[in-house]
């Protein structure tokens, strides 16, 4: 694979991304990099590594940990949060005009944009432009006008409610993602695949989705059995099964259908990984692909009305929006 070089000095693989390239031509860290770090930190990585994983200098990764440290450490979001904050305020003299708020409503409504492509858009275009926080605010706002881009996002301003308790369930002879090869997570080669399920109302019915880390590549599968373990890992080895030679590894959360993993590995000759509780930027591409799809299925809707055509047309209706996120965005 061709490598380059950024300022820093630093290779980088040639598929990164410019917006990737510019945040880190600007010394900035992105969000994805922010949790990387929590994940290394709570392991008790050394500095020096961490910078190296994490594509940044040393210098940056001590100023980004005693500058966003809290009370309980440092957490990603929080310093996310932190980071938003500052830019904010150093853009006081950005205001929020009418010309900005056309723009927004374009992307919003007729391109389908999120607020995070709305400003990632901006930067590569050169485009003056607020955060994307100031742009959740003004959907707000507009919701309470009457406005109608509020109908455009993806959680449709909700805020999602986490289960307290509930039965857990012990999976034999997992696999932490502690052990998982690093190249998985350098991203370079085809083969790693995330997996995860979409649920649909009362919990009945279930669609699968699998997602190739370095191609964003999508595997869609609605599953009738709904996700009891063994039919599910059947399904995933027929799907892929014609990706064999480009199965190195899986990685999941602790859901209870995935507690055939030895069943999928054995089969596929790959390894199966489970990621810590809790942690879904751990599998962020998968995450992130079924939100997109929730834009289709929401919450609570009944997967009987939804037949094979009808996954196959928001396939390529998640695959166009995948590919606007990959240009304008990250």
């Amino acid at each position: 694979m061709r490598q380059k070089v950024t300022k820093q000095g630093v290779k980088a693989p040639c598929r990164i991304n410019r917006l990737l390239l510019y945040c880190n031509e600007k010394k900035q860290l992105i969000r994805e990099q922010r949790y990387q770090i929590q994940s290394l930190l709570q392991v008790d990585t050394p500095k020096k590594k961490i910078a190296a994983l994490t594509g940044t200098s040393v210098s940056s990764v001590y100023r980004e940990t005693i500058r966003n440290k809290g009370k309980r450490g440092y957490t990603a979001a929080a310093a996310q949060e932190l980071c938003e904050i500052r830019k904010e305020r150093y853009r006081g003299n950005r205001k929020f005009t009418p010309a900005m708020e056309r723009h927004v409503r374009d992307r919003l409504t007729e391109k389908q944009r999120s607020p995070q492509q709305i400003v990632g858009e901006a930067a590569l275009c050169d485009i003056h432009m607020v955060s994307h926080e100031r742009i959740h605010q003004f959907i707000r706002q507009d919701k309470t006008r009457g406005g109608e881009p509020w109908k455009h996002t993806r959680h449709r301003l909700k805020h999602r409610k986490r289960p307290v308790g509930g039965k857990r369930v012990n999976i034999k002879n997992k696999v932490s993602i502690e052990l998982r090869p690093p190249i998985v997570d350098a991203r370079e080669r085809c083969g790693d695949w995330e997996i995860d399920t979409i649920t649909g109302k009362d919990g009945q019915g279930a669609i699968l989705t699998l997602t190739e880390r370095l191609t964003g590549f999508l595997i869609m599968e609605k599953l009738p059995l709904g996700k009891h373990a063994l039919p599910m890992a059947k399904v995933v080895v027929k799907r892929l099964t014609a990706y064999k030679n480009n199965v190195h590894t899986i990685t999941s959360d602790n859901g209870s259908e995935f507690a055939e993993h030895e069943y999928m590995a054995k089969k596929l000759n790959a390894k199966f990984f489970f990621a810590h509780p809790c942690s879904s930027w751990e599998r962020g591409l998968n995450e992130y692909t079924n939100g997109l799809i929730r834009q289709y299925i929401p919450e609570g809707a009944n997967f009987n009305l939804y037949s094979e055509e009808d996954i196959t047309l928001i396939h390529n209706g998640r695959e166009w929006r995948r590919n606007a996120r990959s240009k304008c965005c990250y």
